[in-house]
């Protein structure tokens, strides 16, 4: 699968900006890699999540009875 890469534009004040570069720096990142790691990561776990919920709804979430 090839996949394309887009451009986002983000207007983000002083203050955030700094903290992003900070956090990017103690990973040796750049602040566009740290930020994409950071939404990829977040996307993760959300997806994640979202299948365990699915998962309750179709088992049922109580909890399994052992005899």
């Amino acid at each position: 699968m090839v996949m394309g890469t887009s451009v986002l534009s983000l207007r983000i004040d002083h203050e955030l900006l700094q903290r992003l570069r900070h956090h990017a720096a103690k990973r040796g990142m750049s602040v566009q890699d740290y930020v994409v790691r950071t939404l990829v990561r977040d996307d993760f776990d959300e997806r994640f999540q979202t299948a365990v919920d699915e998962t309750e709804r179709f088992y049922g979430s109580g909890d399994p009875v052992i005899k």
